[in-house]
């Protein structure tokens, strides 16, 4: 086990490096950096540009050395915590970000565990309960779920509670809150208003996991030794649980990566709709802007994300199915 985790962590280390300079790569394509972007935009407007402040800008940041340079420079900065200056907001990456990085993980991380809770129960009762009334009744709210877009759903929601209830569900929080400091006050009001959103980002990933779920634990009821286990007298409970659904789990599990980088990023269309103050738009802004140290610390942090939830999965399938083979090859 010690050899398999050496060896996986031996592979992430050149891995976050080459996706260290794609990303670099990526925030330095056309129309180029910040201070590029913004000249351009004041010559397109007629306006007057001081050819001496733009100096001064590129040298005090660094963006007339060679790109190697600057690559490296950034990439030592990551590595101690320095994320950077933002242009667009003329403020440090990090106190850019603020409590959107802890607010995006705070309801991602719930709209995880919502989606968890809510599909599993009802995968395994369509699953065993095949062609009952339950079953036909939740399939249908899946493909309701699966076809409705996140954002349509947050609007519909927005709309009803503002014409029936006459309250507004917008937001985390209520509005003499925001720029606070946190108290319990603000925790609970960000609590009031974090159920209306895991609701819609939610909905999609749960009718998409009931689906898989009841898909792979039909195929591990109907395998044989499922059938030899009945054939033997054990309770439908325990074979149930003791092989079928922790068979049924594995693509799940694998799913920890994907899941990891969107406990950051969010949904950015309901983000948008719904007036949070989360991640997602300021990187979609970011990249818009060409506001590099922040667009390039976003895609890195999610990048990393990705490569964790990568290596997590890949430890925790390794554990829970035992045809899973630690070693590389199959042993003779």
């Amino acid at each position: 086990m010690l050899t398999f985790l050496a060896r996986r962590l031996f592979v992430m280390v050149p891995t976050l490096i080459l996706i260290s300079v794609l990303v670099f790569v990526i925030i330095q394509l056309p129309p180029g950096d910040f201070l590029s972007t913004y000249l351009n935009e004041l010559q397109a407007q007629g306006e007057a540009v001081d050819p001496a402040k733009i100096e001064f800008l590129k040298r005090q940041y660094g963006l007339d050395q060679p790109i190697y340079v600057q690559y490296a420079e950034w990439a030592w900065g990551l590595l101690h915590g320095d994320l950077g200056f933002s242009f667009e907001y003329n403020l440090p990456v990090s106190d850019v970000v603020g409590d959107r990085l802890w607010l995006s993980m705070v309801l991602n991380f719930s709209t995880v565990i919502f989606i968890y809770i809510v599909s599993f129960p009802i995968g395994i009762y369509s699953a065993t309960r095949q062609y009952s009334w339950g079953d036909y009744g939740f399939t249908l709210l899946g493909f309701l779920g699966l076809a409705m877009p996140n954002f349509l759903f947050a609007l519909i929601l927005l709309y009803y509670a503002n014409v029936v209830f006459g309250t507004s569900i917008g937001g985390l929080m209520d509005p003499e809150f925001i720029n606070q400091g946190w108290s319990f006050a603000k925790i609970m009001s960000v609590a009031e208003h974090l159920w209306a959103p895991v609701v819609v980002i939610g909905t999609s990933g749960t009718a998409s996991m009931i689906r898989r779920l009841r898909a792979n634990l039909l195929d591990e009821l109907g395998k044989q030794y499922v059938v030899t286990a009945h054939a033997k007298g054990l309770s439908p409970t325990k074979v149930l649980f003791k092989y079928p659904l922790r068979m049924a789990l594995n693509p799940f599990i694998a799913d920890i990566g994907n899941i990891l980088p969107q406990v950051v990023s969010g949904s950015v269309l309901v983000s948008v709709v719904m007036s949070l103050p989360t991640t997602g738009p300021m990187l979609l802004a970011a990249l818009q802007s060409q506001d590099m140290y922040l667009a390039g610390s976003f895609l890195m942090f999610l990048a990393l994300l990705t490569v964790v939830g990568m290596f997590i999965s890949d430890v925790l399938l390794a554990w829970l199915d035992p045809r899973i083979r630690l070693q590389g090859g199959v042993s003779k």
